[in-house]
């Protein structure tokens, strides 16, 4: 997250958390984020690995799972079942994009009002 930020602050900023609770609102959002960077390991446990070594987050199954198999029956993920484990890649390109776009936007949004808010504190 901090080359990220750098990226886009041009400045040093070091390490930005992201709380676990904004992790889990946008779970949907970061899934398909994921599974659309990756070509392989786009199970379960891979995509949990991603959001810890991404995040800092630990998510349960419990809560990804269920999310992963939501977006399988939107139509938005489809599930490759292997011999031990169960893959996911991108459906619909079209679900998918408006998903990450609809979801920028009101970050986007959130952030330049809280940003903006800094110069009244």
């Amino acid at each position: 997250m901090s080359s990220v930020a750098n990226d886009l602050l041009d400045d040093d900023v070091g390490d930005i958390d992201v709380g676990e609770e904004v992790v889990t609102q946008s779970l949907d959002e970061i899934l398909v984020a994921l599974i659309a960077l990756r070509d392989d390991e786009t199970h379960g446990t891979g995509l949990m690995e991603d959001m810890t070594r991404l995040f800092d987050v630990q998510p349960s199954p419990g809560t990804v799972y269920p999310r992963l198999h939501d977006l399988e029956s939107d139509g938005t993920l489809t599930r490759h079942d292997l011999v031990q484990t169960k893959q996911y890649s991108i459906r619909d390109d079209d679900a998918a994009e408006s998903t990450l776009e609809s979801a920028m936007y009101q970050h986007l949004a959130v952030g330049l009002f809280l940003h903006a808010a800094l110069d009244a504190v």
